[in-house]
């Protein structure tokens, strides 16, 4: 988290919109979690490479590099989750 300053000069914390966003982070769990927790490997796959999409998508529309940044946070998630499950293979004896 990075600190932003408010309209009388006191220092707060801005929460971090990519990794962590608090409208996300409301119980015990974080939301990313639960939903990988209710999908089958592949399912989820599916999920993180359509988020992924997404915000790639929309990034010159909507919030610009910040998309880019969640679309990347997606793209490590899903890198994480075929090195887990060993769909990824290299092509071409590479």
């Amino acid at each position: 988290m990075s600190e932003i300053k408010d309209q009388f000069g006191k220092d707060h914390e801005q929460p971090d919109m990519v990794n962590h966003p608090p409208h996300y982070n409301a119980g015990e769990i974080e939301c990313i979690d639960a939903i990988q927790a209710m999908l089958t490997p592949e399912e989820f796959r599916g999920y993180l490479r359509g988020t992924s999409l997404k915000y790639r998508w929309r990034y010159p529309y909507k919030n610009g590099m910040q998309d880019m940044d969640k679309a990347e946070w997606y793209e490590k998630r899903l890198k994480k989750h075929e090195e887990k499950y060993g769909k990824l293979t290299q092509k071409n004896g590479s």
